[in-house]
């Protein structure tokens, strides 16, 4: 059985175990690899066009990518110093207004 994950779940988990590495890295060598990921996500995007048939293979790489992106973010937050589940809150306050662009 599976639980439910926080955002701040989640970037303690990364944090936790891999933090070491990542803050030695530091902020440049992290972008870099986030952006790398994030490449792969576009790849992965292609590759499920809605209209496109995807094969099974392409379907479990775009959940993959969609992962891999979310922890490199997590990873760059930590690296310095960002608490996403508080950044997220200009989202889910009340008054929050506007459009996303």
């Amino acid at each position: 059985m599976t639980h439910a994950l926080t955002i701040r779940g989640f970037q303690d988990l990364i944090r936790d175990r891999y933090y070491k590495t990542d803050s030695a890295r530091g902020t440049p060598g992290t972008f870099m690899w986030f952006i790398e990921e994030v490449g792969e996500l576009a790849t992965a995007l292609q590759n499920n066009a809605p209209g496109k048939p995807a094969t099974p293979e392409q379907r479990a790489n775009l959940d993959e990518e969609f992962a891999d992106v979310l922890a490199w973010l997590a990873t760059l937050a930590n690296v310095n110093g960002v608490d996403l589940e508080r950044a997220l809150r200009k989202y889910t306050e009340p008054g929050v207004e506007g459009v996303k662009d």
